[in-house]
């Protein structure tokens, strides 16, 4: 039964933005609701709570194989929101600036965090912040977003699987989400797999930049994206170029190149509302990324 371990997470003794987390139950929860206000009112809720201005707390690493559970199930409505909820509370605020994405450098501040550090935030923030913050306060902050993030690792072979989903906007989120995690064999295999799915043009697109930022030495998939550069829609051809040029740099084929100095004649074609790549940069940016990293300026 979908969310049946929710009772086995001691939620009040955990901290969120707005105090302790025993309202969290109920919110995942009503992100099934039949009714739609009140699955907007619980995204509302938990975005507000374990994900707040894009920090994360105590309690959003416990959130992270629930939210994993809605996706998995058919049965819940707007599972592509649930998909964007769980990929804030797992990442934060970071877009592809921070691709490819290295762990230890990002969380190196918490690698020395005690669970003192972390009682003595909380009583902190249980005190409403009164008093001096703890000097731990910063590297705790950072502990627990290191702890979502890997929570989400966990399970990311979930995620893989995803991007087969009959929903495009589940599964282009979640070739998305695959460009932060280990690129083991099967998650590489599955993306590969989906940048050549006839027919589902938006997650080939967002498979090909995921490829991009992924196992820079590997010259099958460099071949896999070198042959979509003769794709039939413009928005797989032109993020296959894109993910060439951040894996080949200058030794880009001479076919992705054109096609990333056509980009700007394809505007229309490719833009969020025809093309909608659930990416923060648009695809003409990317076109501009990709020349850059070879050296020429769009």
């Amino acid at each position: 039964m979908v969310l049946e371990a929710l009772e086995t997470v001691g939620w009040g003794g955990l901290h969120h933005a707005y105090g302790p987390a025993a309202d969290v139950p109920g919110q995942l929860r009503a992100l099934s609701s039949a009714d739609t206000g009140e699955r907007h009112q619980a995204h509302y809720q938990l975005r507000g709570n374990v994900y707040h201005q894009g920090t994360r707390w105590q309690a959003s690493c416990h959130v992270i194989p629930f939210l994993a559970e809605l996706v998995d199930d058919p049965a819940t409505p707007d599972r592509a929101a649930v998909l964007d909820l769980l990929r804030i509370v797992a990442l934060g605020d970071r877009d592809d600036t921070h691709l490819p994405f290295r762990p230890g450098r990002e969380f190196a501040r918490a690698e020395n965090v005690t669970r003192a550090d972390v009682a003595a935030v909380v009583d902190w923030l249980h005190g409403d912040g009164d008093g001096d913050e703890p000097e731990s306060c910063d590297a705790v902050a950072v502990s627990w977003d290191r702890d979502a993030y890997l929570a989400a690792a966990a399970i990311s072979g979930r995620f893989a699987a995803w991007t087969g989903d009959g929903d495009p906007v589940v599964a282009a989120g979640a070739a998305e989400l695959l460009a932060w995690f280990p690129a083991t064999p099967p998650v590489v295999s599955c993306l590969v797999e989906m940048s050549a799915a006839e027919g589902r043009e938006v997650a080939r697109a967002s498979a090909n930049l995921s490829l991009g930022y992924l196992v820079p030495d590997e010259p099958a998939v460099d071949g896999r994206l070198a042959a979509l550069l003769d794709a039939g829609a413009f928005g797989v051809r032109l993020t296959a170029a894109v993910a060439l040029a951040l894996r080949l740099g200058d030794r880009i084929p001479e076919a992705g190149l054109g096609i990333l100095a056509e980009a700007r004649d394809h505007a229309d074609e490719i833009d969020a509302a025809a093309f909608p790549v659930p990416w923060d940069r648009s695809l003409l940016g990317f076109a501009a990324l990709a020349l850059y990293r070879i050296g020429l300026s769009p």
